[in-house]
């Protein structure tokens, strides 16, 4: 991941002194509790934890190592028997390289997840506060992005509310579901080493056992995982969505923070575009990407092959790094975007009140009239908004036909706001509870 889109912490648990940290501490305690159960001397276990768990592994030595060996894992612990001395023999008994490597990834991708819902707290903290901010604001809802009746502010946000925290509770379950430790051996019998290994190196990796390992993690739960990734970054795309919308200038109801000296253009210097919101269309679109090649990565061949190996090793950084970055992001556009009230209200009123249009349809039907004649009537009424710009009241309380089933009172009476927002108190009940 290229560091403009990376922020340190989420690297930190991607780079490679993190990695080979890990890959010690699964051999270590797989080592401690072979030790425990009198398989290996526990003086060795011991000089292990010694000499390893104060050790600065060097990097470029392994990379070495490697590139002579062609395999990771050996050169790890080649590098580690460097540090360790005699002892190191007693390490990766009756383990294979997958127990390490998916062990590790678990790991990792658990880490990533508490980073991330914490993101997702910080973004459900600042929807909730602007939402109740705007609560009351009204605005005009969209279908088709043409006006359809009143809404609130505070209502759409509140919507990014219950989308975010339906995604933290999927964040959740996808971090339980890929918590999981294989150090069961080859083929993942365990003919080499006792089960209780893999449940102690669980336990102390904050992990769960895998039940069948068939020496590799299955690897729906990463596709699981990695979906789980796209379906947050789809919603982070939906609510950026909205503000470019809202930010055009013909609409121009919300927009993102202009910082003093900020430049919108190199050539237009009156320009104030809503560039976060645009770079996280696109972020969503390169988290999404990850999650097909985690699916392909399902179908392995038997009990194992390494053609998910050289995905993992990009899109497990990659995914997680990226939507780190942009929600965080995103959280920081709605702590700062500005909204502007008065600009809602002149959008509302720019139909002449046709957003009232389905409440008078329904009072001619209720007053007696079909259905049919009823919207031929008030879309009549209507097209003379939308085509020659009538005040839409002033059509229906001049039309007989109207009158006669609904008094010009009642008529002007229905032309009420607050017939459109009176339930908002009882969605935000059911989406964020008393304030």
């Amino acid at each position: 991941m290229i560091p403009r889109y990376a922020r340190p912490e989420m690297v930190a648990i991607w780079s490679p002194e993190t990695k080979f940290r890990i890959w010690f501490e699964i051999e270590a305690h797989a080592l401690s509790a072979m030790a425990e159960m009198g398989r290996v001397p526990k003086d060795a276990a011991e000089k292990v934890w010694e000499k390893g768990g104060s050790a600065t592994f060097d990097v470029e030595r392994i990379d070495e190592i490697e590139r002579e060996v062609k395999h990771d894992v050996i050169a790890f612990l080649t590098h580690l028997s460097e540090i360790v001395g005699p002892e190191a023999r007693f390490v990766h008994q009756g383990m294979t390289s997958s127990d390490v490597l998916d062990t590790c990834l678990s790991v990792q991708l658990a880490r990533a997840a508490d980073l991330l819902l914490a993101d997702l707290d910080r973004l459900l903290d600042a929807l909730k506060a602007r939402a109740y901010e705007h609560k009351d604001t009204p605005t005009i809802g969209r279908s088709h992005g043409i006006h359809a009746e009143p809404t609130t502010f505070g209502l759409k946000l509140a919507q990014a509310y219950a989308e975010f925290a339906r995604n933290r509770e999927r964040l959740v379950a996808a971090r339980a579901e890929i918590a999981t430790c294989a150090i069961s051996g080859a083929v993942g019998t365990f003919a080499n080493i006792d089960p209780k290994v893999e449940e102690y190196v669980a336990e102390k990796m904050g992990l769960k056992p895998e039940p069948v390992s068939t020496q590799v993690i299955p690897r729906d739960r990463h596709a699981a995982f990695f979906a789980t990734l796209a379906v947050i970054a789809s919603s982070m795309e939906r609510l950026a969505t909205e503000i470019r919308h809202l930010q055009r200038t013909e609409v121009l109801e919300a927009e993102e923070y202009f910082s003093p000296g900020q430049k919108g253009s190199s050539a237009m210097p009156h320009k104030r575009n809503p560039v976060l919101s645009e770079n996280l269309t696109g972020l969503a679109r390169m988290v999404r990407a990850f999650s097909v090649p985690a699916m392909e990565n399902v179908a392995l061949w038997h009990e194992r092959d390494i053609s998910h190996s050289s995905v993992e090793r990009m899109i497990g950084p990659d995914a997680t790094i990226t939507l780190d970055f942009a929600l965080a992001r995103l959280a920081g556009v709605i702590e700062k975007l500005v909204v502007y009230p008065e600009r809602m209200q002149q959008n509302l009123d720019k139909l002449a009140g046709l957003h009232n249009s389905q409440r008078v349809m329904l009072a001619l039907t209720q007053a007696g009239m079909s259905r049919e004649d009823s919207y031929r009537l008030v879309q009549k009424h209507a097209m003379k908004t939308w085509e020659r710009g009538a005040d839409f009241l002033s059509e229906l309380k001049a039309d007989p036909e109207v009158t006669q089933k609904i008094p010009v009172s009642e008529l002007e009476a229905m032309f009420d706001l607050g017939y459109h927002t009176k339930h908002v108190d009882t969605i935000f009940a059911r989406v964020l509870g008393a304030n």
